[in-house]
Protein backbone atom coordinates (compact mmCIF):
# COMPACT_ATOMS: atom_id res chain seq x y z
CA UNK A 1 0.00 0.00 0.00
CA UNK A 2 1.27 3.46 -0.89
CA UNK A 3 -0.11 6.86 0.05
CA UNK A 4 -1.10 9.68 -2.25
CA UNK A 5 -3.56 12.47 -2.77
CA UNK A 6 -5.70 14.12 -5.40
CA UNK A 7 -6.24 17.82 -5.92
CA UNK A 8 -7.70 20.36 -8.33
CA UNK A 9 -4.89 22.86 -7.67
CA UNK A 10 -1.87 22.60 -9.98
CA UNK A 11 1.32 21.70 -8.14
CA UNK A 12 4.38 23.92 -8.13
CA UNK A 13 7.91 22.61 -7.79
CA UNK A 14 7.81 23.61 -4.13
CA UNK A 15 4.52 21.89 -3.27
CA UNK A 16 5.37 18.75 -5.25
CA UNK A 17 8.70 18.47 -3.45
CA UNK A 18 7.03 19.02 -0.07
CA UNK A 19 4.51 16.25 -0.63
CA UNK A 20 7.23 13.88 -1.80
CA UNK A 21 9.28 14.69 1.31
CA UNK A 22 6.23 13.82 3.42
CA UNK A 23 6.21 10.32 1.94
CA UNK A 24 3.51 10.70 -0.69
CA UNK A 25 4.17 8.63 -3.80
CA UNK A 26 1.45 9.75 -6.20
CA UNK A 27 -0.95 12.55 -7.02
CA UNK A 28 -4.14 12.33 -9.05
CA UNK A 29 -4.65 15.28 -11.38
CA UNK A 30 -7.28 16.23 -13.95
CA UNK A 31 -6.74 15.20 -17.55
CA UNK A 32 -9.09 17.81 -19.02
CA UNK A 33 -8.54 20.18 -21.95
CA UNK A 34 -8.85 23.50 -20.11
CA UNK A 35 -9.79 25.24 -16.88
CA UNK A 36 -8.13 25.97 -13.57
CA UNK A 37 -7.77 22.30 -12.61
CA UNK A 38 -6.28 21.02 -15.88
CA UNK A 39 -2.97 19.17 -15.81
CA UNK A 40 -0.45 20.68 -18.21
CA UNK A 41 2.74 19.28 -19.67
CA UNK A 42 4.83 21.69 -17.61
CA UNK A 43 3.12 20.56 -14.41
CA UNK A 44 3.53 16.91 -15.39
CA UNK A 45 7.26 17.59 -15.73
CA UNK A 46 7.31 19.29 -12.31
CA UNK A 47 5.51 16.37 -10.66
CA UNK A 48 7.73 13.80 -12.33
CA UNK A 49 10.92 15.67 -11.43
CA UNK A 50 9.80 15.76 -7.79
CA UNK A 51 9.52 11.96 -7.83
CA UNK A 52 5.74 11.65 -7.64
CA UNK A 53 3.71 9.36 -9.89
CA UNK A 54 0.70 10.82 -11.75
CA UNK A 55 -2.79 9.33 -11.80
CA UNK A 56 -4.88 10.80 -14.62
CA UNK A 57 -8.58 11.40 -14.02
CA UNK A 58 -11.03 12.83 -16.53
CA UNK A 59 -13.88 14.87 -15.06
CA UNK A 60 -15.61 17.92 -16.49
CA UNK A 61 -18.81 17.86 -14.44
CA UNK A 62 -19.77 15.56 -11.56
CA UNK A 63 -22.69 13.90 -13.34
CA UNK A 64 -21.22 13.78 -16.86
CA UNK A 65 -21.52 9.97 -16.89
CA UNK A 66 -25.29 10.36 -17.14
CA UNK A 67 -24.66 11.34 -20.74
CA UNK A 68 -24.20 7.64 -21.42
CA UNK A 69 -22.50 6.18 -24.45
CA UNK A 70 -22.32 9.34 -26.57
CA UNK A 71 -20.72 11.27 -23.71
CA UNK A 72 -18.26 8.44 -23.07
CA UNK A 73 -17.15 8.36 -26.70
CA UNK A 74 -16.70 12.14 -26.76
CA UNK A 75 -14.86 12.28 -23.42
CA UNK A 76 -12.62 9.37 -24.33
CA UNK A 77 -11.61 11.07 -27.56
CA UNK A 78 -10.86 14.30 -25.69
CA UNK A 79 -8.92 12.47 -22.98
CA UNK A 80 -6.83 10.78 -25.67
CA UNK A 81 -5.88 14.15 -27.15
CA UNK A 82 -5.05 15.67 -23.77
CA UNK A 83 -2.98 12.64 -22.76
CA UNK A 84 -0.82 13.14 -25.85
CA UNK A 85 -0.50 16.86 -25.15
CA UNK A 86 0.71 16.42 -21.56
CA UNK A 87 3.04 13.52 -22.33
CA UNK A 88 1.11 10.65 -20.74
CA UNK A 89 2.52 7.41 -22.15
CA UNK A 90 0.50 4.72 -23.84
CA UNK A 91 0.07 1.74 -21.53
CA UNK A 92 -0.87 3.85 -18.50
CA UNK A 93 -4.42 4.44 -17.24
CA UNK A 94 -7.07 7.13 -17.63
CA UNK A 95 -9.75 7.13 -14.93
CA UNK A 96 -13.20 8.56 -15.68
CA UNK A 97 -15.08 10.05 -12.76
CA UNK A 98 -18.61 9.27 -11.58
CA UNK A 99 -18.57 11.93 -8.91
CA UNK A 100 -22.07 11.66 -7.44
CA UNK A 101 -24.27 9.27 -5.49
CA UNK A 102 -25.51 7.14 -8.39
CA UNK A 103 -28.67 5.14 -7.75
CA UNK A 104 -29.59 1.74 -9.19
CA UNK A 105 -31.61 3.14 -12.06
CA UNK A 106 -28.65 5.23 -13.27
CA UNK A 107 -26.11 2.43 -13.30
CA UNK A 108 -26.81 1.12 -16.83
CA UNK A 109 -26.17 4.61 -18.19
CA UNK A 110 -23.00 4.95 -16.12
CA UNK A 111 -21.77 1.58 -17.38
CA UNK A 112 -22.46 2.62 -20.98
CA UNK A 113 -20.43 5.79 -20.40
CA UNK A 114 -17.41 3.95 -18.99
CA UNK A 115 -17.54 1.24 -21.67
CA UNK A 116 -17.61 3.87 -24.42
CA UNK A 117 -14.76 5.84 -22.83
CA UNK A 118 -12.74 2.64 -22.81
CA UNK A 119 -13.47 2.03 -26.48
CA UNK A 120 -12.36 5.57 -27.32
CA UNK A 121 -8.98 5.32 -25.56
CA UNK A 122 -7.08 2.53 -27.34
CA UNK A 123 -3.63 1.90 -25.96
CA UNK A 124 -4.59 3.00 -22.46
CA UNK A 125 -6.10 1.13 -19.56
CA UNK A 126 -9.44 2.56 -18.50
CA UNK A 127 -10.48 3.13 -14.91
CA UNK A 128 -13.54 4.37 -13.07
CA UNK A 129 -13.73 6.60 -10.00
CA UNK A 130 -16.89 6.38 -7.94
CA UNK A 131 -18.79 4.98 -5.01
CA UNK A 132 -18.90 1.35 -3.92
CA UNK A 133 -22.12 0.80 -5.88
CA UNK A 134 -20.60 2.28 -9.05
CA UNK A 135 -17.36 0.33 -8.73
CA UNK A 136 -19.15 -2.97 -8.18
CA UNK A 137 -21.56 -2.44 -11.07
CA UNK A 138 -18.91 -1.32 -13.57
CA UNK A 139 -16.64 -4.23 -12.71
CA UNK A 140 -19.47 -6.77 -12.95
CA UNK A 141 -20.23 -5.42 -16.42
CA UNK A 142 -16.59 -5.69 -17.50
CA UNK A 143 -16.61 -2.08 -18.70
CA UNK A 144 -13.05 -1.27 -17.55
CA UNK A 145 -10.08 -2.80 -15.75
CA UNK A 146 -8.98 -0.29 -13.08
CA UNK A 147 -10.99 0.82 -10.05
CA UNK A 148 -10.72 3.86 -7.78
CA UNK A 149 -13.33 3.94 -5.04
CA UNK A 150 -14.23 6.91 -2.89
CA UNK A 151 -15.53 6.41 0.62
CA UNK A 152 -18.11 9.08 -0.15
CA UNK A 153 -21.58 7.62 -0.78
CA UNK A 154 -20.18 4.13 -0.10
CA UNK A 155 -21.92 3.81 3.28
CA UNK A 156 -19.06 1.93 4.89
CA UNK A 157 -18.60 -0.66 2.13
CA UNK A 158 -15.28 -1.18 0.35
CA UNK A 159 -14.69 -3.27 -2.77
CA UNK A 160 -12.20 -6.13 -2.58
CA UNK A 161 -10.43 -5.54 -5.89
CA UNK A 162 -9.46 -1.85 -5.79
CA UNK A 163 -6.41 -0.23 -7.31
CA UNK A 164 -7.01 3.08 -5.51
CA UNK A 165 -9.10 4.17 -2.53
CA UNK A 166 -9.99 7.73 -1.55
CA UNK A 167 -10.49 7.71 2.21
CA UNK A 168 -10.69 11.38 3.24
CA UNK A 169 -11.86 14.55 1.50
CA UNK A 170 -11.45 18.31 1.89
CA UNK A 171 -8.18 18.42 3.79
CA UNK A 172 -5.51 21.12 3.60
CA UNK A 173 -1.82 20.34 3.16
CA UNK A 174 1.01 22.61 2.04
CA UNK A 175 -1.46 25.41 1.45
CA UNK A 176 -3.80 23.60 -0.95
CA UNK A 177 -7.02 21.58 -0.65
CA UNK A 178 -6.49 17.84 -1.10
CA UNK A 179 -8.23 14.49 -0.77
CA UNK A 180 -6.24 11.57 0.61
CA UNK A 181 -5.85 8.27 -1.23
CA UNK A 182 -4.03 4.97 -0.95
CA UNK A 183 -3.09 2.50 -3.66
CA UNK A 184 -2.77 -1.26 -3.89
CA UNK A 185 -0.97 -1.93 -7.19
CA UNK A 186 -1.62 -1.90 -10.95
CA UNK A 187 -2.84 1.68 -10.72
CA UNK A 188 -1.67 2.63 -14.20
CA UNK A 189 0.08 5.76 -12.95
CA UNK A 190 2.90 7.40 -14.88
CA UNK A 191 5.77 9.87 -15.02
CA UNK A 192 7.28 11.90 -17.83
CA UNK A 193 10.15 9.94 -19.36
CA UNK A 194 9.38 6.67 -17.60
CA UNK A 195 7.59 3.53 -18.66
CA UNK A 196 4.11 3.32 -17.10
CA UNK A 197 3.88 1.23 -13.95
CA UNK A 198 1.09 -1.18 -14.78
CA UNK A 199 0.40 -4.81 -15.51
CA UNK A 200 -0.20 -6.22 -18.97
CA UNK A 201 -1.92 -9.48 -17.99
CA UNK A 202 -5.56 -9.37 -19.03
CA UNK A 203 -8.37 -10.98 -17.08
CA UNK A 204 -9.17 -13.06 -20.17
CA UNK A 205 -5.66 -14.55 -20.30
CA UNK A 206 -5.55 -15.13 -16.54
CA UNK A 207 -8.86 -16.97 -16.67
CA UNK A 208 -7.53 -19.23 -19.43
CA UNK A 209 -4.63 -20.27 -17.17
CA UNK A 210 -6.49 -20.65 -13.86
CA UNK A 211 -8.41 -23.82 -14.89
CA UNK A 212 -5.09 -25.64 -15.37
CA UNK A 213 -4.15 -24.73 -11.81
CA UNK A 214 -7.58 -25.89 -10.67
CA UNK A 215 -6.99 -29.23 -12.36
CA UNK A 216 -3.72 -29.60 -10.47
CA UNK A 217 -5.49 -28.66 -7.25
CA UNK A 218 -8.13 -31.36 -7.80
CA UNK A 219 -5.55 -33.97 -8.79
CA UNK A 220 -3.70 -33.92 -5.48
CA UNK A 221 -4.72 -34.65 -1.92
CA UNK A 222 -1.64 -33.02 -0.34
CA UNK A 223 -2.62 -29.86 1.57
CA UNK A 224 0.66 -28.08 0.82
CA UNK A 225 0.32 -28.69 -2.91
CA UNK A 226 -3.30 -27.58 -2.90
CA UNK A 227 -2.34 -24.42 -1.03
CA UNK A 228 0.29 -23.64 -3.64
CA UNK A 229 -2.10 -24.12 -6.57
CA UNK A 230 -4.58 -21.87 -4.78
CA UNK A 231 -1.92 -19.22 -4.15
CA UNK A 232 -0.79 -19.21 -7.78
CA UNK A 233 -4.37 -18.82 -9.01
CA UNK A 234 -4.83 -15.83 -6.72
CA UNK A 235 -1.57 -14.31 -7.94
CA UNK A 236 -2.96 -14.47 -11.48
CA UNK A 237 -6.21 -12.88 -10.29
CA UNK A 238 -4.35 -10.03 -8.61
CA UNK A 239 -2.10 -9.48 -11.62
CA UNK A 240 -5.16 -9.11 -13.84
CA UNK A 241 -7.05 -6.85 -11.39
CA UNK A 242 -9.54 -9.51 -10.29
CA UNK A 243 -10.58 -10.31 -6.72
CA UNK A 244 -8.92 -13.17 -4.91
CA UNK A 245 -10.92 -16.30 -4.06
Amino acid sequence: MTKGFDCSTPLTAQTAAAFFKDGYEFVARYLVPSGYKALTKSEANIISTAGLQIVSVYETTASRALGGRSAGLADGATALQVAAAVGQPVGSCIYFAVDFDAVDGQLPTVIAYIRAASEATPGFYTGVYGSYKVIEAVRAAGACSRFWQTYAWSRGSKSAFLNLYQYQNDMTAHGISVDYDESYGNEGWWQIGASPVTNSLSAKDANLIIPFLAAGYNATAYPAARAEFHRLANELRKASSQPEE
